[in-house]
């Protein structure tokens, strides 16, 4: 197949060096975005008449016809072509003829790319966002169900205090709320129209940049020729924001397989998202939750892949960028399916209540509530902490309950203790008594479902 550029060079490239930098395998995936800014840019060269607006029209309509072929799943991505560009203008020009040689007047495949790829992630992005909403009303619901469900809630990974099983899925939603503020973050910024900048010194030609950045549905156009086609913070910004959700995927995931063990057996986890073992029959693998855990790496490899790729390179293009590609659409598909994935976890996810009621008797959990009663009564934060110390030293450390303990034996270790103080060892009393505004009191919790139900459209 004949390259776009080859009528200069005396021989062709080897078969070797076509094999390795040929990027068809790949980039094939923007193909849509690729007619699409074509059609746009064959519009604006006839409309100014820098080409002939029959042959405008023609561009148009051959490029209409390659487009329906590739949404179809009909088109025929060839091998042997260079890249994704070169494969559509030979088509095009078996389509239409002589005209299409016209279509890549005023753009370089520099700006044809950085354009391609600009549109194919704010079309993914879109879609992620809409995807991370759909996570958010998968966990509030959950949420919701199980509202009057209480837990025993950890730090260092031991037992800290109670809160409420809503409250912690509600810690989700904000992580999710703060990955979409970077996805939305990312899209203003990728959001700049870079064709038309050329190779990297804009044309001579009277183009109308405006033009096509407005058929295409971009908020503007980018400033700058030579930062337009050498530019990826766009796909780096992308990347981190990935890397970042997968993050939270894998925190979510960790809490859910701990919370599964036998050790824990809080939850059960449906069998759909389950497997089993070879060789002992007894077991239930919370195998897909492991790889969502696993995948993060991924995703940090990919972000890091980028980074590397970009640190040393002079403006303007370079070769190197070609690589982008590859681990841009791995962290798009994998951070997709996680979505749906977890989406149907919290879907299907059941609680033990039965099991959680018993974990939460432990009256360790309410040491910080006998510590702040004291606090209430006068007592300086300071010897209110010794003075609960020493009560769990001499009995929760021996296996004697506080709720155990006589009026006269609570005095021995403050005055200010009476027997109301008792009442405190429940978590149902730990949760509500909490006042302050993002705690886990019940009351607050729902009023804050209730918010996010509203701000989400649930």
């Amino acid at each position: 197949m004949k390259k776009l550029w080859g009528s200069r060079f005396e021989k062709s490239t080897s078969k070797l060096a076509d094999q390795f930098s040929f990027s068809i395998s790949y980039d094939k995936r923007l193909a849509k975005y690729d007619v699409l800014g074509s059609m746009a840019h064959a519009a604006m060269l006839g409309k100014r008449g820098i080409i002939d607006k029959k042959d405008a029209a023609k561009i148009v309509s051959g490029l209409k016809t390659i487009g329906a072929k590739i949404e179809k799943g009909t088109f025929r991505f060839d091998a042997k072509a260079e890249d994704i560009h070169t494969n559509i203008q030979t088509e095009l020009k078996k389509l239409i003829g002589p005209a299409a040689d016209k279509l890549h007047t005023a753009r370089s495949r520099n700006d044809q790319i950085a354009l391609d790829v600009k549109m194919y992630c704010l079309a993914e992005l879109t879609e992620i966002l809409d995807l991370t909403v759909g996570l958010q009303k998968s966990v509030l619901k959950f949420a919701e169900k199980n509202v009057d469900v209480i837990i025993p809630a950890y730090t260092h990974l031991q037992a800290a205090q109670v809160v409420v099983l809503a409250h912690h899925m509600l810690a989700y939603v904000e992580m999710l709320e703060r990955d979409k503020g970077r996805l939305m973050d990312s899209f203003m910024r990728t959001d700049a129209m870079p064709l038309g900048s050329c190779a990297l010194s804009g044309t001579s030609l009277p183009t109308d940049r405006n033009f096509v950045a407005k058929q295409l549905g971009f908020l503007q156009v980018t400033r700058n020729s030579i930062d337009s086609v050498s530019d990826r913070d766009f796909l780096v910004e992308t990347l981190s924001a990935l890397a970042m959700m997968g993050m939270h995927f894998s925190r979510m995931a960790e809490d859910f397989i701990i919370w599964s063990t036998s050790e824990f057996n809080f939850i059960n986890i449906d069998w759909s998202l389950c497997t089993g073992s070879s060789i002992m029959p007894h077991k239930k693998n919370p195998d897909i939750l492991e790889l969502v855990r696993g995948e993060t790496g991924t995703l940090y490899n990919n972000l890091n892949r980028v980074l590397v790729l970009v640190k040393g390179l002079p403006l303007t293009y370079n070769r190197d960028l070609q690589l982008d590609k590859p681990p841009l659409f791995e962290s798009v598909d994998k951070v997709k399916l996680i979505l749906q994935l977890l989406t149907n976890l919290f879907e299907t996810l059941k609680v033990k209540r039965d099991i959680l009621t018993k974990r939460i008797q432990d009256e360790s959990f309410f040491t910080v509530d006998l510590m702040e009663y004291l606090i209430k009564k006068g007592v300086s934060y300071r010897d209110a902490h010794d003075t609960i110390g020493k009560m769990v030293k001499d009995c929760l450390d021996k296996g004697q309950k506080i709720s155990g303990l006589s009026k006269q034996e609570l005095k021995k270790y403050s005055e200010k203790f009476e027997m109301d103080a008792l009442k405190l060892l429940n978590a149902e009393t730990s949760v509500r008594i909490k006042k302050s505004f993002g705690s886990t009191s019940p009351e607050l919790v729902k009023e804050q479902i209730k918010g996010w139900k509203k701000a989400l459209g649930a």
